[in-house]
């Protein structure tokens, strides 16, 4: 952004009052700038001090910021009695649209916390690519993504972090692969 405003305030075919215009855009821009720094650096200052954010930080797929998020958003995860309850109260599970015998599920109910929801499946589409470019993943990812697209595969995955993470909040484990990393081309 700097150097495109430095050019439009050195360009004199640009009318003085759009110069102007753009100047105090570019003030504000700083200044929005050295809040998000600020409060950047308050939540990484808190996920180092928190023992339990550092632990979901080896989830792969959550980052500091999803480890905040879960942290703050989710004070007693203990309360939901499994990890699918947590899931759908994010907004991860199916619609479930089933009548006698017949079984029809539609897609994700977005019920529940957006901006939770969304860290998720960001950071889930962000393994999914990795996986995609050739990188290392769970055999389980790789599987999945033969069958589904990425998107729904993005879904999927951030299904399973959110239920993986209620759990390490509650039993204070460590995240640890359970199985051997593999890539799309081992499994084809």
């Amino acid at each position: 952004m700097a150097p495109l405003l430095e050019r439009i305030q050195a360009d004199e075919s640009v009318p003085v009052l759009a110069r102007e215009l753009f100047a105090a855009q570019a003030e504000e821009y700083a200044w929005l700038q050295a809040q998000i720094d600020a409060v950047d650096a308050k939540l990484l200052a808190w996920h180092k001090a928190n023992e339990s954010s550092r632990r979901l930080v080896k989830i792969p797929g959550i980052g500091p910021i999803g480890t905040v998020l879960l942290m703050l958003k989710t004070s007693a995860p203990e309360l939901f009695r499994s990890g699918r309850q947590f899931a759908a109260w994010i907004g991860l599970t199916l619609k479930d649209h089933s009548t006698t015998g017949k079984v029809r599920l539609g897609g994700i109910t977005r019920a529940g916390d957006e901006a939770l929801r969304s860290v998720l499946v960001v950071g889930a589409t962000s393994v999914i690519r990795h996986v995609r470019r050739g990188g290392r993943g769970s055999p389980w990812i790789v599987n999945l993504l033969k069958r589904k697209p990425p998107k729904l595969a993005a879904v999927a995955l951030a299904n399973k972090t959110a239920r993986v993470a209620r759990k390490l909040m509650v039993t204070g484990e460590r995240y640890a692969a359970k199985s051997a990393p593999a890539t799309l081309a081992d499994a084809t």
